[in-house]
Formats: structure tokens, sequence, C-alpha cells
């Protein structure tokens, strides 16, 4: 890809993107080393104008955002960036750069506020995959394969079977909190993620 950084002396700017919401999340500026780094490592990089460096999105939060496609506009001199990202983008806190910061005490919409929770935390769970965390939970199921993954969530399933047979609904909160995450995480072992089940959902009910 042949871009034109000469345009805006030396940068571009990139519209980046949640790949699975279409969501824009915010607007950073490239030069050609951050635009290398950024394809190369998968995970976006900017050059800062105020600090008059690269910077690496998440390099201090935690909050990456993990690189799934990079397109150029028809001038070669804007890059639309489409990420997996682990956590809220803005520096106020917020989902996105474009909407207000949470205040103090404030919660989302229920029903919103569920839906970006497992978004967060299904990207979380990728990023522990593609960068594993020392005592990380997360990581020692990957490590153990599918098999035991797979058998984590049969064990789950049985679980929250019993407790809502039993009437148990306290329990039955619990255990179906730990049979969504297995299931997140046998998602992201078979390089699936929830959207591809959902499609299925969606076209199931079209019928």
């Amino acid at each position: 890809m042949l871009l034109d950084f000469a345009k805006a002396g030396g940068l571009l700017p990139a519209v980046i993107q949640n790949h699975a919401t279409q969501e824009v999340l915010m607007v950073g500026f490239m030069n050609q080393e951050a635009y290398e780094k950024t394809r190369q490592e998968k995970v976006v990089t900017f050059f800062s104008r105020t600090k008059n460096r690269l910077w690496t999105k998440g390099e201090t939060s935690g909050n990456f955002l993990h690189v799934v496609s990079i397109q150029a506009d028809c001038d070669q001199d804007t890059v639309l960036i489409k990420v997996n990202p682990v956590g809220p983008v803005c520096h106020t806190g917020a989902r996105t750069c474009f909407e207000p910061a949470p205040q103090e005490g404030e919660l989302l919409e229920e029903q919103n506020a569920s839906v970006v929770f497992l978004e967060y935390l299904e990207n979380l769970i990728q990023n522990r995959r593609n960068n594993p965390l020392e005592k990380s939970y997360t990581n020692l199921l990957f490590e153990k394969g599918i098999q035991k993954i797979a058998q984590k969530v049969g064990e789950e399933a049985v679980e929250t079977v019993i407790d809502a047979v039993a009437g148990n609904t306290d329990r039955l909160k619990e255990e179906v909190a730990d049979l969504l995450y297995h299931l997140l995480v046998l998602l992201a072992a078979s390089d699936l993620k929830l959207h591809d089940v959902v499609q299925i959902l969606q076209e199931r009910h079209r019928k």
C-alpha cells in the first residue's frame, strides 16, 4: 500500500473503527514509522504531535487496539483501521472519543451495558491469547488446550442445569456467568467470535 505522507508534512490521519460494531472509536495521526509498526505488530501505534514520539495506544492503560484490517482512502492520504479494542478507548473512560465521559456512579442503559461488557470481555480473552499474562487463569486454559476448555464448558453447563432445576437462582446466576466466560474462551480457542454465533441467531430469526 503506497501512502502519501508528504501531503500533510509527514503525517496522515488514521480513523479507528470497531471491527465488530462498525463504531468509529477515535482519530489519530501516523507517520511512516508508526504506520509500519502498526502494520507489523498488529497493534495500533500513533505519532504523538505533543510528545513528538511514537506511542502505542494502551501502552500505559492496557487498552490496546488489535488490528483486523487497514484500508487507505481514494487519495491515499488517510487510513481506516478496523480493530478489536480492549476496554474503553477514550482517556476519559468513555467507550469512544465521540461520546461523553461517564460520570461518577453513572451506569449505561442496562441492555447496552451488558452488550458492551460482553464485547470487552471477549476482546480481553483474545488479548490474553495473543499476549499471555503470567498466572492468568485464561492463559492457563489456553495452555491446556481446547479439550480442557470444552470440558470446562461441559462442567459449567451441568452445574447450570442443576441449579436451574433446584431453583437456586443466586447460584444459577453465578453458574451462568461461569458458563458464558468459558464459552467465550472456547470460541476464541476455535478462532471464532461471539459475532459469528449472533449471525446464526439472526439468520434463524429471519426464517
